[in-house]
């Protein structure tokens, strides 16, 4: 199958996830199941990511402030500046593209070639919807949340790295957080509103690859790596398109 039939039966898959869920009791507790199993177990490895990142990008910018005609708070403007347009948003997606990608696929993967999906048609529920649609909405909703916990653990990260280091004062690097932000936190929007985009692809492009898993358990880990493949490069490209359309 080549990739725009690939593309078209992942629409086609879209229609049915979206549909209206048969019992909304039901469909309310396998959300809150999800929001706890994606997203919040997700939250440890994110803080410990972010933490490391925001002191890895100060310290680097603090290392070429070779010039003299830029101010110290510098440092603490452009660390704010990477992490709310690139770190948080698109790599910390990207990072839990294979962790959630790779759940996803497999979990639905397992349920196809064991014929539990096949059971659920059976007994007349809409199998797609019933398994994708929580998942997809959990981390939609839920995955902005998880960016500003990273934000802001980046940017406490990029402070404990700087002082402890000696590079700059907690007062220079604060004066540069808070540099021009009345003109930059449109930034911050940008960055959920493509967090929410990224949240969609990590969880229904692993399903579909899921979903249409055919044979064993062989093809279920290759459905996993191909899912993890094509929602990094989903990511990447809508990185790339949503920056054109609202910062360009």
């Amino acid at each position: 199958m080549n990739l725009f039939e690939h593309i078209g039966r992942y629409f086609g898959m879209l229609k049915s996830v979206f549909s209206r869920p048969e019992k909304g009791k039901v469909f309310r507790k396998m959300f809150f199941s999800e929001v706890d199993s994606i997203v919040i177990n997700s939250i440890p490895l994110v803080a410990f990511l972010s933490v490391f990142m925001g002191g890895v990008i100060s310290l680097q910018t603090a290392a070429n402030m070779g010039s003299p005609l830029l101010p110290e708070y510098t440092i603490g403007y452009i660390t704010r500046s990477s992490t709310i347009l690139e770190f948080s948003p698109t790599i910390i997606s990207l990072i839990l593209a294979g962790k959630i990608g790779s759940n996803i696929a497999s979990e639905v993967g397992t349920m196809r070639v064991t014929e539990q999906i096949d059971a659920l048609e059976i007994m007349g529920v809409n199998s797609i919807g019933y398994l994708m649609f929580p998942k997809i909405l959990a981390t939609t909703l839920f995955l902005p949340f998880v960016v500003i916990i990273s934000m802001t653990l980046c940017l406490v990260g990029g402070w404990i790295a700087g002082v402890q280091s000696g590079l700059y004062s907690t007062e220079t690097y604060l004066i540069g957080i808070k540099a021009f932000w009345y003109e930059d936190q449109f930034y911050l929007y940008y960055a959920l509103c493509k967090t929410m985009i990224f949240g969609f692809l990590i969880t229904s492009i692993p399903g579909y690859f899921g979903y249409y898993t055919k044979g064993g358990s062989l093809e279920v880990g290759r459905s996993s790596t191909s899912a993890v493949v094509a929602s990094s490069v989903a990511i990447l490209v809508a990185n790339y398109i949503l920056t054109q359309l609202i910062l360009v």
